[in-house]
C-alpha cells in the first residue's frame, strides 16, 4: 500500500458504522483479522469510526505502525482507542464496557451511526444497549462460542461461583445477541448449523465469514528443493488451545521414518518452555527451531517449510473456531496437518485436497498419517493456493461483509 495514497468516499452518503473491538487494533490480532476488512471496506465508501481496547505495551510498541496504515484513508477511518483493564477479573471487563459504552454514546450523538459492528460477545453488550436506545442496526459478529471456549479453555471454572454466575450470563446473552442482532457472523458452517438447530433460531439471519488472509502478503516467492530434508513447521502462539504434546509426539513418531526431520516453531512462545516439553518425548534440541517473527515476516519463515503442523483441543466450542493460520499457510502454498472435529476443517479437507486429518490422538493414527507424508507433500502449491483463494481470501471476505452492510443500510433507510 503506497503511504501517499489518499482514499475517497465514493457514495453521495456514505453509511457511517461503529466498530467495536474488545481487541486492540495493536494487537497481532487487530492486525490480522480486523484492521484489514475495515481498511477494505472503507475503499469501497464506508466510513468507521473505530473503538478497540489496546493493551499499553502494545499500543506503545506498534500505534505509529497503526497510525500509518489508517492516515491514506482520512476520515473514512476514525480510530478511538480505549485502554484494557487487566485486574480484577470479571470487575475489571464491567468497567471496559462502561468506558465503550460511554465513548459508543458520546461519538453517535456526533456521527450519528447507521451500523453498529460489534466484534465477539463483549462489545455486543454495547451494540445490543446502541440498538435498543437508538435503534442503530446491530451485527453481532460473535467469532465463536466465546463463553464455552472459556469453560472449555478453562479460563472460567465452574466450581467457582463467581464464574458459574457469569458464563451463565453470556450464555443467556448469546441467545439474546442472536435474537435481537440485525444480521450475526458466523465464522464456520459447523457454527451456523449448530445454531439453526436450537428450537426458535432457524431463522436467524447468519452470514459465514471464515478468518480470511491476505493472500498478496501470504504469498511463496521461493521453492524449497526437494532434495532439502523434511521440514514440518507450527505457525502462531500455543496458547490455551493448542496440543504441544500432542504435536510433539507426532513429531516424534516422524523422526522415526524421517530421521533428519526438522521441527520449526515459529511463535512468539518462550523456547525453552517448549524445549523443555521436547525433552519429554526425548527429541533432541538440534531437530528443534524456535524464532519469533513479525507480520511481514512470517511469509518469509512459512516458506522454509515443506509442511504445517497445529493440533486444536476438539470440543463443543471449537465447532466455531476458523484458525486464521489455516487461510495462511495454504495461501503459502502448504499443505496442513490438523486434527479433525475442529470448525470447518473436515469439510475443507474432504472438498479440497490440502493434507491430512489426524483423527484421533494414538501412535496408530499418526503413523498412518505420516505414511501419507510424501504425497501430501506431492500437492501442488498452486492447488494449496487456489483453496485459500476460494474460501479464505480476504477480498472475498470483504465482499460477503459489504453484502450484509448493504442489506442493513437498504432495510433501514
Amino acid at each position: 500500500m503506497s503511504s501517499d495514497t489518499i482514499y475517497t468516499i465514493t457514495p453521495a452518503t456514505p453509511t457511517s458504522v461503529l466498530y467495536l473491538s474488545y481487541d486492540g487494533l495493536t494487537d497481532p490480532l487487530g492486525q490480522s483479522q480486523v484492521l484489514p476488512y475495515i481498511m477494505g471496506l472503507a475503499k469501497r465508501g464506508y466510513q468507521f469510526t473505530i473503538i478497540s481496547t489496546e493493551k499499553t505495551e502494545a499500543y506503545e510498541k506498534r500505534k505509529d505502525i497503526i497510525k500509518g496504515l489508517i492516515e491514506p484513508f482520512g476520515k473514512n477511518i476514525d480510530w478511538q482507542p480505549i485502554f484494557y483493564t487487566k485486574k480484577p477479573p470479571v470487575v475489571s471487563t464491567l468497567w471496559d464496557v462502561r468506558k465503550i459504552q460511554s465513548k459508543a454514546v458520546e461519538l453517535h450523538k456526533k456521527k450519528h451511526f447507521q451500523i453498529v459492528h460489534c466484534r465477539s460477545y463483549i462489545t455486543a453488550l454495547v451494540g445490543a444497549f446502541l440498538k435498543k436506545k437508538f435503534q442503530i442496526p446491530f451485527i453481532f459478529d460473535m467469532r465463536g462460542f466465546w463463553a464455552d471456549e472459556r469453560i472449555e479453555g478453562g479460563i472460567w471454572n465452574l466450581k467457582n461461583p463467581l464464574f458459574k454466575s457469569v458464563y451463565q450470563f453470556f450464555k443467556k446473552k448469546e441467545k439474546q445477541f442472536l435474537q435481537l442482532a440485525d444480521h450475526t457472523i458466523s465464522l464456520t458452517f459447523n457454527a451456523k448449523q449448530e445454531i439453526h438447530s436450537w428450537p426458535g433460531f432457524s431463522t436467524v439471519p447468519i452470514q459465514v465469514i471464515p478468518c480470511c488472509v491476505d493472500t498478496q502478503l501470504f504469498q511463496r516467492n521461493n521453492d524449497l528443493s526437494e532434495s532439502k530434508e523434511l521440514t514440518i513447521s507450527y505457525l502462531g502462539s500455543l496458547g490455551t488451545w493448542y496440543m504441544l504434546d500432542e504435536m510433539l509426539h507426532f513429531f516424534k513418531r516422524v523422526l522415526v521414518h524421517y530421521p533428519h526431520a526438522r521441527f520449526l516453531f515459529i511463535t512468539p512462545d518462550d523456547p525453552e518452555m517448549i524445549r523443555r516439553n521436547a525433552q519429554k518425548y526425548g527429541i533432541s534440541g538440534d531437530t528443534i527451531r524456535i524464532m519469533k517473527a513479525e507480520r511481514k515476516e512470517v511469509p518469509i519463515r512459512l516458506a522454509e517449510s515443506h509442511i504445517s503442523l497445529f493440533f486444536i483441543k476438539p470440543s463443543f466450542s471449537k465447532k466455531a473456531s476458523s484458525p486464521t493460520k489455516m487461510g495462511e499457510i495454504l495461501s503459502m502454498g502448504i499443505p496442513v496437518i490438523c486434527n479433525a472435529n475442529v470448525g470447518d476443517a473436515n469439510y475443507l479437507m474432504e472438498n479440497y485436497s490440502s493434507g491430512e486429518l489426524v483423527r484421533t490422538f494414538t501412535e496408530v493414527e499418526y503413523d498412518r498419517v505420516i505414511s501419507q507424508l510424501d504425497e501430501i507433500r506431492m500437492i501442488s502449491s498452486e492447488s494449496l493456493r487456489q483453496t485459500a483463494l476460494d474460501y479464505f481470501d480476504l477480498e472475498k471476505g470483504i465482499g460477503l461483509y459489504e453484502e450484509v452492510y448493504q442489506k442493513l443500510s437498504t432495510t433501514n433507510v
